[in-house]
């Protein structure tokens, strides 16, 4: 299960970034970014939130930091600030970044159908999809009246990512909902931005051919189309290639069952056969686009020693009995106010590891079993882990580390984890109220 299908997803996300980095294609899209607007508050919006939700969407993994983070400390953001805004930011995308993985790695790890587990996260991080923008708006300024004038680009920046993931999650599964509101987001954004709120930036902006622009967002938007052209939304396509699969028997023991590898289902499958083919339309040779690919994979490594530790761990502590021991304490702890602290537990995992899929492995299971205990919707509970993981992002080591190294600012650690520690806090208490209060009306 760590190989495949979640290493198989990392890598191929990563190989279309590294991709587009190879062709030049990401320059070209980093000009497009910064050639609308000299506000800085509408340009964390389109850097931070927009830009960056969208390369969770594809990559996650630390790319959705790096990348906003360095390109606004070359446009004159404060480095510590870039690095702060573009952690906050990278939170309620994560829950289906890197094409949905760690929402489909949960449903396979705990047993869940994968639509109405995407679409109970979706509901749980509405809300605060909605309240995000507005905030990363104020901290630019460090004052609430900073949303004086951008009030109705932040809330439609926020709208227009929660409202195409809300109906993705209800009606694709798990793979497009953050592709599809950070696409909508973005395109929505800068036109907003482009309408009402024009300056020097847009007179100023370095021509961009269309046959340019369409090139540099090639491979992410087959990404986009082969992964709908495969979906459930497509049946017979689907069934075909999840037809080819391959069944192994790894545990008898209580609760095992074969394992099965799908070969051509898989979205890491389709992500490298839309980076291999976007490469190519791109004008270079197939060599040079698996020697992207090999550089990839030798890049993952230690990831791949990480997840492969953390889901044999969570196998471990499933089949041992560990996960209903510790959720039955919990249970007895904190009793029918359970779901207040259940999205703290996900916030937790992530902190630890440093991974929304890690940390769906290590306490999915446990969500699953308190939630049963208490007789609540064992698929609400489970997704009150993965939005509570969106929060533990912005304060994961791993992740705060990503964004030094983007910045420059290796030592600043300490004075960036205090900054995110406030935000995530009210981020956790913020989720916990809604697991808490909208729980009775989300029933099987």
């Amino acid at each position: 299960m760590a190989i495949w299908p979640i290493m198989i997803v990392i890598i191929a996300a990563v190989f279309i970034y590294n991709l587009s980095l190879y062709t030049k294609g990401m320059d070209v899209i980093k000009s497009m970014m910064t050639g609308i607007t000299t506000d800085q508050r509408i340009l964390v919006l389109i850097l931070a939130w927009g830009f960056g939700g969208f390369l969770e969407a594809i990559a996650g993994f630390g790319t959705a930091v790096a990348i906003p983070a360095s390109i606004m400390a070359a446009l004159g953001f404060e480095p510590v600030f870039a690095a702060i805004i573009c952690l906050i930011a990278n939170t309620t995308p994560t829950a289906f970044g890197a094409i949905g993985l760690p929402v489909s790695t949960l449903a396979q790890v705990a047993g869940l159908e994968v639509n109405e587990l995407s679409y109970a996260i979706a509901l749980q991080l509405v809300l605060l999809i909605v309240i995000v923008p507005m905030v990363l708006v104020m901290i630019t300024e460090k004052s609430v009246k900073a949303i004086k004038g951008v009030f109705g680009i932040s809330l439609v920046s926020g709208l227009a990512f929660a409202v195409p993931q809300l109906l993705a999650s209800k009606y694709m599964g798990a793979e497009l909902p953050a592709i599809l509101g950070s696409v909508v987001c973005l395109v929505t954004t800068i036109a907003w931005a482009k309408l009402y709120h024009k300056d020097k930036a847009q007179k100023n902006a370095k021509e961009i051919s269309t046959r340019q622009a369409c090139m540099a967002w090639l491979p992410f938007v087959l990404v986009f189309l082969i992964i709908i052209a495969t979906s459930s939304l497509f049946p017979s396509i689907n069934k075909m290639l999840a037809a080819v699969q391959t069944a192994v028997n790894i545990y008898s023991g209580p609760g095992g069952h074969p394992y099965s590898f799908v070969w051509l289902a898989n979205p890491g499958t389709l992500i490298i056969f839309a980076g291999i083919i976007g490469g190519l339309l791109q004008g270079i040779k197939l060599t040079e686009v698996f020697g992207v690919l090999g550089k990839t994979v030798r890049q993952m490594t230690n990831s791949a020693i990480t997840i492969v530790s953390i889901v044999a761990l969570a196998k471990v502590m499933s089949y041992s009995g560990m996960i209903k021991s510790i959720a039955a304490v919990l249970v007895s702890v904190t009793g029918s106010a359970y779901p207040l602290i259940a999205p703290v537990i996900g916030a937790l995992g992530t902190f630890v590891t440093g991974s929304d899929t890690s940390a769906n492995v290590l306490f999915g299971g446990l969500q699953v079993e308190a939630a049963r205990s208490l007789s609540l919707n064992p698929y609400w509970l489970a997704a009150a882990n993965a939005a509570g993981a969106t929060a533990g992002k912005m304060i994961s080591p791993q992740s705060i580390a990503v964004a030094t190294a983007a910045t420059g600012l290796a030592g600043a650690e300490g004075k960036i984890l205090s900054a995110t520690l406030r935000f995530c806090m009210v981020y956790v208490i913020i989720l916990g109220i809604v697991t808490f209060l909208m729980g009775p009306f989300f029933v099987d």
